[in-house]
């Protein structure tokens, strides 16, 4: 797989998203606002929005999950943080495999979505040079973006 790819969260009706796929990282993260924690019957549930294009918040896509937990995480800035954890699945090319996500402010990083080592299938390997190794979901110009 590429450095970059596109991957599908199918049951929070994300269809495509573009991710960093970073294996420095064991978690993976998504960029999530406006983040709500409730209990109804017993179970916590965590709604959030997920802005799935780079560069634009004109798409947003409300989503619902059961609340995993809470997780400290360190950012890429070396500053700790606690975020809500949810478990969804997501596909990865031809594969569909369960996932924890952390659900984070990634305003100010280049993708909405960041794909940790754990959540790369095993076998896979990161080509560090090449990008959507995969296919995608998505063609790259889909929602006015700019290769980089």
């Amino acid at each position: 797989m590429g450095w970059r790819e596109y991957l599908a969260l199918p049951e929070l009706g994300v269809d495509s998203i573009k991710a960093k796929v970073d294996t420095g990282a064991l978690t993976s993260a998504i960029h999530a606002t406006d983040i709500q924690v409730s209990t109804v019957d017993g179970c916590t549930w965590v709604d959030f929005n997920v802005m799935p294009s780079q560069f634009s918040d004109d798409l947003t896509v409300r989503c619902r999950a059961p609340l995993v937990g809470y997780r400290k995480v360190r950012n890429s800035g070396g500053v700790q943080d606690e975020r809500a954890v949810i478990t969804t699945d997501v596909g990865i090319g031809d594969q569909v495999r369960t996932i924890e996500l952390t659900l984070a402010s990634r305003t100010n990083m280049r993708f909405r979505m960041l794909l940790g080592r754990s959540g790369i299938p095993d076998g896979y390997h990161v080509v560090p040079g090449k990008s959507y190794l995969l296919g995608g979901f998505r063609d790259a110009n889909e929602f006015g973006e700019e290769e980089e």
